[in-house]
């Protein structure tokens, strides 16, 4: 990885507006670019058509398009006309009628979509309109090695830890996330800290078609867990740049060197039982 600018767009969207929402995510990835300089550019989660599309999943999937389609080619040529990377997230028709994925597509300065991460964790209620994905790529790019997890996935130690032993180095995060502010915080700054990796974690903001309110706070972590760039509950854009030796003190503001390594270190052999099945021992709330 060589030192780069990222940048996250913080912008609201138009339920069902999604020729509307496009064409203001290209005036966006534009202004980002002019004002930060980027290397990257990531959009929150869903950026189309909403998290919550307030539809059918037979109305989704006709509504949507597949990856590469017409959904990605605007964002396309803009990519290649300012030559930057790019990670769009979307609803994704799948092969197979009435499959939607929710994913989000990794678009190279050519203008050409190096594939597509489909989130594997669908929160409870996405889960009635949405398929979950189960592959966990990272790209090999020539900015660094990028890997995706989608809002809810963020959740999970096992996917974020998968990824960074795939090599990742930027774990991009798209969201359209609600809970709190202190969850959002400590999840992005666990997964950054947990694996050595730069997190990207940009949040909706505004109301989506079921009237959800998004409270936005982007944030960029860096590999010891310092918040390097945060937004507001608004539209704007946050951007930081990259050291590619980001471990080399233990912490940020202090002379001790970085000595131990989370990955190398695991005790691997402790971890036999990480692949079953398991419930909370307390119970959530059901309807």
């Amino acid at each position: 990885m060589k030192e780069i600018t990222v940048a996250g767009v913080q912008m609201t969207i138009e339920p069902h507006k999604i020729e509307n929402n496009i064409q203001k995510a290209v005036l966006w990835l534009e202004k980002a670019v002019r004002v930060s300089h980027a290397d990257l550019v990531v959009f929150p989660e869903s950026i189309t058509t909403g998290f919550v599309p307030g539809v059918s999943t037979e109305e989704l999937y006709k509504s949507v398009d597949t990856i590469p389609g017409k959904m990605t080619e605007k964002i396309c040529k803009a990519a290649k006309d300012l030559g930057v990377y790019v990670v769009f997230p979307t609803y994704e028709r799948g092969e197979e009628k009435n499959i939607v994925y929710n994913s989000a597509a990794l678009i190279s300065p050519k203008g050409e979509v190096l594939g597509a991460y489909r989130k594997t964790h669908p929160f409870p209620k996405e889960r009635a309109w949405t398929t979950p994905g189960y592959e966990t790529p990272v790209w090999d790019t020539e900015i660094g090695k990028i890997g995706i997890v989608i809002c809810y996935d963020g959740d999970f130690p096992e996917l974020s830890r998968v990824i960074a032993m795939k090599g990742a180095e930027i774990l991009v995060r798209p969201s359209a996330f609600l809970r709190s502010f202190d969850i959002w915080c400590l999840t992005n700054s666990a997964r950054a800290y947990d694996n050595h990796v730069y997190v990207v974690a940009v949040n909706a903001v505004g109301t989506d078609a079921g009237g959800t309110l998004y409270f936005g706070n982007s944030m960029i972590v860096s590999p010891i867990a310092q918040r390097l760039a945060q937004a507001r509950s608004q539209e704007e854009i946050l951007f930081a740049k990259l050291d590619p030796n980001p471990l080399m003190k233990v912490s940020y503001g202090v002379d001790s060197p970085m000595i131990f390594n989370h990955l190398q270190d695991r005790n691997i052999k402790s971890y036999n039982g990480i692949l079953q099945e398991a419930n909370s021992p307390f119970p959530p709330f059901k309807e």
